[in-house]
């Protein structure tokens, strides 16, 4: 079953230096789908132990699985548009709409 548009969750605001949890979640796709974070358009790295991510600086968690970008302390750079998409392989991918959080 191919997935529908998934429901993101995006504060609009958040305070520098605070944890900020972002979730993406649908539920009809069969098999479960997998979530991939964008900010700005730009498809967000997962981040997969800390060699090559610390290099480039990253400040948040993704979980393909769950649909959870988890960010441990924001900075003003991470202000900027979010979307999620979700993927299943059977069919089209689905997004959710654009939102901005504000840092």
């Amino acid at each position: 079953v191919a997935p529908t548009t998934p429901v993101c969750e995006v504060p609009s605001s958040a305070m520098t230096g605070t944890v900020v949890q972002m979730s993406c979640k649908e539920t009809e796709g069969s098999p479960p789908s997998e979530y991939q974070w964008y900010k700005n358009g730009v498809a967000l790295l997962e981040k997969t132990g800390t060699g090559s991510a610390r290099g480039a600086n990253i400040t948040y968690t993704m979980n393909k699985k769950s649909g959870t970008l988890l960010f441990n302390t924001v900075t003003k750079n991470d202000t900027g548009e979010y979307f999620c998409e979700a993927s299943n392989g059977i069919g089209l991918s689905q997004k959710c709409s654009v939102k901005r959080m504000q840092v």
